[in-house]
């Protein structure tokens, strides 16, 4: 108790010290500790990218990640720590460890008189945003989570859609299609629709849905979605107002890259995280002492190192430059086309793929030997599974995509020690209104409550 009543404390003199800011921006990087912002930025410049943003903010702490119930978190118990300031069990959102709702900082934001805006790059019901307007125990129940997000009463969404759980009849609690339920609460809707979210004025109430199951990775945009950083100026526009705002914003599809072990595609998400960060910092600018910035990341995952001891410790980032796709969808082409030749092609076929993809033109004896079995391998699934349709396709067993990526990994010096989750801590760094209480070595739930004790 005593222990309890001195945060408190510290948490109130803070938030008294500091004032509230009007305008709040919190950016997670999924899956983004320090090792995924050192090899950004150091790609960013070898490239000439330009500087780093998230990296140069004046307050930084180092954030620890285990959950209630576990040292390696998921993205649920992590998100509700830092949306609601408490601890909870692997899987739950927006509750705490024995199932009771607790009030995030976006709700409380919203109770204040604040706008509120949710930003993804994954599904809106992913368990990372959804623990800012969410509370159930399991953060699969997709449609739920969208009733969730109706009733919030948020004022702008923009990310990718519900999986294909929007009209969900076989949930306990359906109520209909959630996009008819958003709309008869007053929402625009706007599905796959780019022209009309830039088309949204100040003021408006939306809902803006991109793809059902994720948004392109960076390395793989085309224009037909916009840039988080485009999401991000675009809800600076319609939430703006007197009474202040409150936004995050996160680069979701880092975590996909970091659990692919897709180093390229990996740094080019928190390159287009950091290009949302510069947006929100030009605000900022404009609103040094009632504007803050806050960037996080909710764990770790694949376990990146800067120094592959099979180069002899040597760091060559600027190599992945040469990977022109990401690892998913180069798999995904590589099984078209084996597909539509019915495993009747050879690896001398595909070389000339590898080299203009991911810049492997001139491959050693080793890397020849390793890429050509794995395509082989790749060959023979699906020659097993054109004379058995109902073979299971796993995505992972597929694995020329993988080695070829691996290759590519290893002449940049980057390695890699899981496919999953890590207990790393994660970095947080922030500017402006407030940003001094973020010092120290903290826990998760220390963030969301230092965050919930400004709005106060």
């Amino acid at each position: 108790m005593k222990k309890y009543l001195a945060l408190t404390l510290v948490l109130t003199c803070a938030a008294a010290f500091a004032g509230r800011p009007k305008y709040v921006f919190v950016f997670i990087g999924d899956g983004m500790s320090t090792p995924q912002r050192m090899v950004a930025e150091e790609f960013a410049e070898k490239v000439g990218h330009g500087e780093f943003a998230m990296n140069r903010l004046p307050y930084q702490t180092n954030t620890r990640t285990k959950s209630a119930n576990a040292v390696i978190t998921d993205s649920a118990a992590a998100g509700t720590a830092i949306a609601c300031g408490v601890k909870t069990a692997n899987g739950s959102v927006g509750v705490d460890r024995d199932g009771n709702r607790v009030e995030s900082v976006a709700e409380l934001a919203k109770r204040k008189g604040m706008k509120v805006g949710i930003v993804t790059t994954v599904t809106v019901v992913h368990a990372t945003p959804a623990c800012f307007y969410g509370h159930n125990p399991n953060r699969g129940a997709s449609y739920q989570l969208a009733l969730d997000l109706v009733a919030s009463g948020f004022d702008y969404f923009a990310a990718s859609g519900v999986y294909d759980k929007f009209d969900d009849r076989k949930d306990p609690k359906y109520r209909g299609n959630v996009f008819e339920v958003a709309k008869k609460a007053g929402y625009a809707v706007n599905r796959n629709d780019k022209p009309a979210w830039a088309a949204l004025k100040p003021g408006s109430k939306s809902w803006n849905v991109f793809g059902d199951n994720g948004m392109q990775f960076a390395i793989d945009a085309d224009g037909t979605e916009p840039s988080v950083a485009e999401m991000v100026a675009k809800g600076i526009e319609v939430l703006d107002n007197p009474q202040g705002f409150f936004m995050m914003c996160e680069g979701g599809k880092v975590d996909y890259a970091g659990h692919a072990n897709d180093a390229a595609t990996n740094l080019r998400d928190v390159l287009a995280l950091d290009d949302a960060v510069k947006v929100a910092l030009g605000f900022q600018e404009k609103h040094p002492d009632e504007t803050l910035v806050v960037v996080t990341g909710d764990h770790e995952t694949g376990g990146m190192s800067m120094g592959f001891a099979g180069i002899g410790g040597k760091f060559k980032v600027e190599v992945l430059a040469t990977q022109k796709i990401s690892t998913e969808k180069f798999s995904h082409d590589v099984k078209k086309l084996i597909a539509d030749r019915k495993g009747e092609i050879a690896f001398d076929e595909v070389k000339p793929l590898v080299a203009e993809r991911f810049g492997l033109d001139k491959l050693s004896a080793q890397e020849e030997k390793a890429l050509r079995k794995a395509f082989e391998t790749d060959v023979g699934f699906v020659k097993a599974k054109l004379k058995d349709t109902t073979a299971h396709d796993v995505q992972r067993r597929y694995v020329f995509a993988q080695a070829v990526k691996n290759a590519l990994n290893a002449r940049a010096g980057i390695g890699w020690s899981s496919g999953s989750h890590t207990a790393l801590p994660t970095l947080t760094t922030a500017k402006g209104a407030g940003a001094e209480i973020l010092v120290g070595m903290i826990e998760n739930s220390d963030l969301g409550a230092r965050l919930k004790s400004l709005l106060q």
